[in-house]
């Protein structure tokens, strides 16, 4: 395996771990009066980008600190799969909460 690829790796997760950051202020600072629709998703966004900074920063941790104790390695790689997974589902969520409000909206 080449040894630039965990370079790469480590270096998108520094810059998505910022852009996380940009973003969540973006959304705490765009608060206006909208519809409940709106306000899910934007509740769907902040959730995103919060669950992929808990990962950013575990992985940060995994990798920064090395530390010795199995049991402390072991808790941040759940930390790490626990956050990637929520992440997924709420950027799947996005999607599919607006096909059932413009599925609700037609009826």
């Amino acid at each position: 395996m080449c040894l630039a690829s965990p370079i790469i790796h480590e270096f998108f997760v520094a810059i998505s771990f910022v852009a996380c950051i940009v973003g969540l202020l973006i959304l705490w600072e765009n608060k206006s009066e909208a519809e409940s629709s709106e306000d899910t998703e934007v509740i769907l966004f902040r959730m995103s980008f919060s669950y992929w900074l808990v990962y950013c920063f575990a992985f940060g941790i995994e990798k920064l600190f090395l530390p010795e104790s199995e049991i402390i390695v072991t808790t941040l790689r759940i930390t790490t799969a626990l956050s990637y997974f929520l992440t997924f589902s709420c950027i799947v969520s996005l999607p599919l909460h607006r096909f059932a409000v413009h599925h609700q909206i037609e009826e």
